[in-house]
């Protein structure tokens, strides 16, 4: 049974997809005004493994995520510039070049993390008709209003709005934000539509597109934030759809705004779960843009430390945990990956080169059988990672017993558990191989492995001088001999 933690509820629940064996799921994407961090990125990371996990159940999985090119304030009380336009002013391009530009980025990014792209990727500016569309639905169904900046969602309307996230609201009435727009009917009221001009100039037909601007039946402006999410995750993926994905952060705002803006135009829930990845930490602070203190994977790379290690790391950790980075602890993590990827080279050398002389293990069969057993149970219980991890160091340190104590080995089958688990990890375990040694250097390889076992060291030492002579060299390691061509 696969259990996920659904905020909505917030317990954990046993998932059941809304069509059997296909899966609608929708990421909030990033706002691509600047480079993602590894705070971002760790949500990302987050998706990519319920994606992977869902898929190794033997799901089918649709994957939207949206781009964010418009509409997101720097400030969420719907107030400020559009971060896009800051940015462009910033770097002096356009905001079209500056979307481009951080958009092709931020895909360089995942990629580097082994996530998987998702199934569609689409962007706000591409779907303005379609987030017109569904601010025409909310209007005729009476739950918009007009003031002198836009059009904005009445949420005194919608009685279950406090419900997603737990609000207080009443609480909040005494603290709300100094610089809150005081026309609103209520201070959490949320802007659908954003006016770029004054009215008396709203139906103007030379719309500059530095300033992303269209037509509307309500005048010149465009969308806002939360209304691009509601609107292309119904348009691609109906309503409703399995789950919806996206930081703690957007709970109490984006995805409170964004079920009461669905559920009011639609009349039914907008997502049967919703998940939230916990943020990534720096010094005890959250890592963020305004914070001041991100990390690039960019800048990881160049302090000479594997993408990949970055993901290790995050898999350390549950989701739904905080986690807190530090050099030391990402060299910890790099450290533990660099000793797994040897490993599986091992392994994999001597897979291929197969049980020379031993029958098969049935103690590797049974230590194999029970490790998938307990890492899928690991994986199915909310994505738990860090015993899925415990899981695959336990089998290289059972197989390395097996060795020392001189019991029959099954390599091939302990490789094939590794790329097995590697489909839920994304470690690129399979991309780990060594050079192909020829078969009877190989021989010479087991051979002296034999005698050093045997504790004969002056015949293991002819066979390594005769490996040598041959033009190849062998290290002796925990993990069993390893060689490579001089």
């Amino acid at each position: 049974m696969l259990a996920l933690y659904n905020t909505r509820t917030r317990q954990k629940e046993e998932f059941k997809p809304l069509q059997e064996d296909h899966v609608r799921l929708y990421a909030c994407g990033p706002t691509v005004y600047s480079y993602a961090h590894i705070g971002n990125l760790r949500t990302y990371l987050f998706v990519d493994l319920l994606r992977r996990v869902l898929e190794y159940n033997g799901y089918s999985v649709k994957h939207v995520m949206n781009i964010t090119d418009v509409g997101h304030l720097t400030s969420d009380a719907d107030l400020g510039e559009d971060k896009m336009l800051l940015a462009a002013l910033r770097e002096k391009k356009s905001v079209w070049d500056v979307a481009q530009y951080y958009t092709e980025t931020f895909m360089k990014d995942i990629a580097l993390l082994n996530i998987i792209a998702p199934t569609i990727l689409c962007k706000a500016t591409d779907h303005i008709a379609q987030q017109i569309e569904l601010i025409t639905i909310l209007e005729k169904k009476g739950y918009t209003y007009e003031i002198s900046d836009g059009i904005y969602f009445d949420t005194s309307k919608f009685s279950h709005y406090a419900d997603f996230a737990r609000l207080p609201l009443e609480e909040q009435k005494s603290t709300a934000r100094v610089e809150e727009n005081k026309e609103k009917k209520q201070p959490w009221d949320f802007a659908l539509w954003k006016f770029s001009v004054q009215k008396n100039t709203r139906e103007s037909k030379n719309l500059p597109k530095r300033h992303m601007e269209w037509e509307s039946p309500w005048g010149v402006g465009f969308p806002g934030w939360h209304i691009e999410c509601s609107a292309m995750s119904t348009h691609y993926l109906g309503q409703p759809f399995d789950i919806h994905t996206g930081g703690v952060d957007h709970i109490k705002v984006h995805h409170t705004n964004e079920v009461a803006q669905s559920e009011a135009a639609h009349g039914k829930p907008m997502a049967n779960t919703w998940m939230h990845g916990e943020f990534l930490s720096i010094d005890s602070k959250r890592m963020g843009k305004s914070e001041g203190n991100l990390l690039t994977i960019s800048l990881l790379k160049e302090k000479g430390y594997d993408p990949l290690a970055y993901r290790f790391f995050c898999l350390n950790a549950h989701y739904r945990q905080l986690l807190n980075f530090s050099w030391e602890a990402l060299d910890s993590a790099q450290r533990g990956f660099h000793h797994l990827q040897e490993a599986i080279r091992s392994i994999h050398e001597k897979a291929i080169k197969g049980n020379l002389d031993e029958p098969e293990s049935r103690f590797t069969k049974d230590l194999i059988e029970k490790a998938k057993e307990d890492f899928l149970a690991a994986i199915n219980n909310d994505l738990n990672t860090p015993k899925a991890l415990a899981v695959v160091f336990d089998v290289l340190k059972q197989t390395h017993k097996e060795e020392e104590r001189l019991w029959p080995v099954d390599w091939a089958r302990i490789y094939a558990f590794f790329l097995d688990t590697d489909r839920v990890l994304g470690l690129k375990l399979a991309d780990l191989r060594r050079e192909t040694i020829p078969i009877d250097i190989q021989k010479i390889v087991h051979t002296r492995e034999m005698a050093r076992k045997a504790k004969n060291w002056k015949e293991a030492d002819t066979f390594r001088r005769e490996i040598e002579d041959r033009g190849y060299v062998v290290s002796d390691t925990d993990h069993g001999p390893t060689i490579k061509k001089i």
